[in-house]
Order: C-alpha cells, then structure tokens, then sequence
C-alpha cells in the first residue's frame, strides 16, 4: 500500500519520529522472538542427555520448532493487512512467551516436541518486522530497511548462541543442577518477551500518519473487508508465480539459516571434540554476521535498482543466492577447525545478504497484498527448514553429507529468482517512485495497486 508521508531516510540515532521507533521496536522485538525461539538449541547437548534424546529425536524437535511456523506466517501476513503491525506484534509477544517459559516443565521427548512445536508460532515475528519496516520507508531506502530490521532481528540467532550458555553456567554456579538449571534458563528470554509487547503496543504506531483503525475511521486508508479481505488479498498473493518462486529462494536461504541455528552448536560440539560454551561461541559467530551482512544485502539491492530498476534487485538476488549454494558445499567438506570458521563466516555472508535481496524485492511484487506476500514468501523460509531438518534426522546421513547435499539445492534454488519479472509499466512507476524518494519528495495520495 502507497502511504503517506514515508520516511526516505534511515536515522539510527533518531526515536523522535514514528518511522525510526517502528524500525528499532520492530527489529529489537524481533530479536528477542529469535532469542525465545532458538534459545535451547545451544543448550541441546544438556537437554539430550537429561532426556536421552536419540540423534532422530532430536532432529524431529529441530523440525517442530520451525514447521508451524509455516502456518502461522502464512497468516499472520494478511492479519497485519487487517489489524495492523502493532497489535499484531504486541499479541504474538506476549503470548509467545508463554511457551518459551513454560519449556521447562518437559520431562519426556513427547512433552519437549510440543513445548519446541508451540515456540516455533513466535518464529512468525519476522512477517511483522518485514511488514512493519515496508509501510514506513519510501522506495529508496525500503530494501535496507526491510534487509536491517530483519538482520538485527536474526543477530538473536547468534547472542543467544553466546548468553544462553553463559546464563546456564551462570544457574550451575549458584548451585543449580544441570537439569534444572536448562529449565530455569529459558525462564529469561520468555520474561523478557512479554515486557517488550508491552512496550511495542505503548510506543509504536502502524503507519507513518497513525494506527490503521485511524486511518480507516478518517477514509485515508480502505476498510479490512470487501476488495481489500482477508481472503481476497491472500488470493490475490497466492495466485502470482513470482510469490512461489520468492518462497523457494527464500526457503533456499532463510530456511538455511534457520537449520544452522538448531545444529551448529551440536556440530561443532560433536566434530570438533570442543566444550558446549565453546562451541556456542563459535555457533554465534555465524549468527553475528547479522549485525551487517543482511543490511548490505538490502543496500546492495538498493545500489541495483538504483542503476537498473527491479531488474537489477532480481540480478543480485541471483547472484547472492549462487554464491550462497557454493559457499555452503566448501564448508560441508572442512575438517580443520580454523578453516571450517573461516568457510561459516563466508556462507555466513552470502546466506544473510541473499535473505536482504529478497526482500528487497518483495514490497514491490504487490502493494494492495503485502501482508500476503510477505507471509507466503517468510513462510517459504520455515518450509525450508522443514526440508533441510529431514536431512538431519537420519542416521544413515552424516552432517557433512547434509549440509553438501543442502549447498547442491540452494544452487539450483537460485534460479527460481530470475523467474521473478515485472511489467515495463510496474517497471517505470517504481523508478519514477524511486526517484522522488531519493529527491525528498515522498509525499503523495493514498493509492492501493
């Protein structure tokens, strides 16, 4: 949707204006979903052993934790079409840190497998960030902003990979057990969520000119039935090809980087003959290079579409996808400790800057459906992981045979973005749109496409 007044710069230091507080509240909460929602991988050595979780089990757990949230941002997407992102995310908040906290209390591999099935709903936090950034920022700056929020949000990925361990140890020194010390851990990410929806609902607003039930109550935006429904936007999004090849590519790299999060400690822990906080530390470090690898994603799909349209969005989606794909091959085949790290950080950037060029091309497939969009392509990533978490649940498959056989599709994904193409019109009404932004004129009429 075309609204108001956008901002068509990014303030880091600023909270003053509702853009800024959206872009730092939406990406710090999703932050903390990333740090809920991975937060007992690292300490997944601690818990096999309290529950004597078998290799299959454990890799039937990494697929729960990711596998409904498919579904959830599926819809989640076309309900901030229609309640907006900030009730959106205040809810998802405060009710996903109810399973989060309430891990703990498994006592068996059923009771674990529903506890880490129910956390994967918060995964859903990322369609909101997405979203949230995409109403807020002009055209000339969307792709970093989209690429920035979501980056800072998956660096939980890596913290909680650092701090989960830490507080572990932290509980053991004070004389905790190491079976109740992993249940009281996951006690802090939960407590911590509920307090940021709080804030999320007090602080942020849904659009640039106010909340959607405003601007819907004043005429300047249309209401959440009829033509502009539930059913009629998530039908328009999923009737486009460029959705579904957007899914692909983005289960090809998100959903890759979800199933490192879940099997990188363990990995390293396993192969490495290392400590659990050792291996944590370097199982973060894959996660840290969100602190700016996804942000040059979104830039670099800027800096393209600055040169060549949309079409030069689509060619470094391409090529930050291939790179991806054989980076990832190179890794799988390390057996020397310091050139396994140094192979992670490279498949590391690619991986975090292809999941920046996706959506630097998603909020100009459909404006009247981004919501939509959004979730079908964000759900595309968990089915991503879904598949890959099959890979390594058997035990006939080595880890390295996986993650080889993982780079293997993400090259052949690929070539699902080139399928992604626009109109000469769409082409020439995004340029011109580009280049007012980019001059300081971002104002102009409510319009839906």
């Amino acid at each position: 949707m075309n609204l108001r007044n956008k901002a068509n710069r990014i303030r880091l230091f600023s909270f003053s204006t509702p853009q800024m507080r959206a872009f730092h509240f939406s990406w710090f909460a999703f932050h903390l979903c990333f740090f809920g929602w991975f937060g007992i991988a690292p300490l997944m050595a601690v818990v096999r052993d309290d529950l004597g979780l078998t290799k299959t089990q454990i890799g039937n757990t990494i697929i729960a934790s990711v596998a409904i949230t498919v579904i959830v941002r599926l819809a989640i997407g076309v309900l901030c079409d229609r309640i907006g992102p900030r009730l959106a995310y205040t809810w998802l908040l405060c009710l996903g840190a109810i399973p989060v906290m309430s891990i703990g209390f498994a006592d068996s591999f059923e009771s674990f497998l529903m506890a880490r099935l129910a956390i994967g709903a918060i995964g859903a936090s990322f369609v909101i960030t997405q979203y949230h950034t995409s109403v807020m920022f002009a055209p000339n700056v969307v792709g970093t902003a989209n690429a920035t929020s979501a980056g800072w949000g998956n660096l939980g990925g890596g913290t909680t990979q650092i701090l989960m361990p830490l507080i572990f140890s932290g509980l053991l020194m004070l004389g905790v057990s190491e079976t109740l010390g992993w249940r009281l851990a996951m006690v802090v990410p939960g407590v911590v969520m509920f307090i940021a929806g709080l804030c999320y609902y007090r602080f942020t607003q849904d659009a640039p000119d106010g909340n959607f039930k405003d601007l819907r109550a004043r005429g300047e935006l249309p209401e959440a039935s009829g033509e502009g429904s539930m059913s009629s936007t998530f039908g328009a999004a999923a009737r486009d090809i460029r959705v579904w090849a957007l899914f692909v590519v983005y289960a090809a790299c998100f959903g890759v980087e979800l199933t490192i999060n879940n099997i990188a400690a363990i990995y390293f822990f396993d192969n490495f003959d290392l400590t659990l906080a050792t291996a944590g530390m370097i199982a973060g470090l894959f996660g840290l290079m969100n602190l700016f690898a996804r942000t040059m994603g979104g830039v670099f799909s800027d800096l393209f579409a600055r040169n060549a349209g949309l079409k030069g969005r689509v060619r470094w989606l391409f090529i930050a996808m291939l790179c991806e794909g054989v980076a990832l091959m190179f890794f799988s085949q390390m057996h020397v400790l310091a050139l396994a790290i140094g192979l992670m950080l490279v498949f590391s950037l690619f991986v975090q800057m292809a999941e920046g060029a996706t959506f630097g091309v998603v909020p100009f497939i459909n404006r009247r459906a981004l919501g939509a969009v959004a979730g079908i392509v964000g759900a595309g990533g968990n089915a991503g992981a879904v598949a890959a978490g099959f890979l390594f649940r058997s035990e006939s498959i080595s880890y390295q045979q996986g993650l080889f056989y993982l780079g293997a599709a993400v090259i052949l994904a690929s070539l699902c973005a080139l399928l992604v193409r626009f109109s000469p019109e769409v082409e020439a009404e995004e340029a011109a749109a580009y280049e007012q932004a980019a001059s300081g004129e971002t104002r102009g009429a409510l319009s839906l496409r």
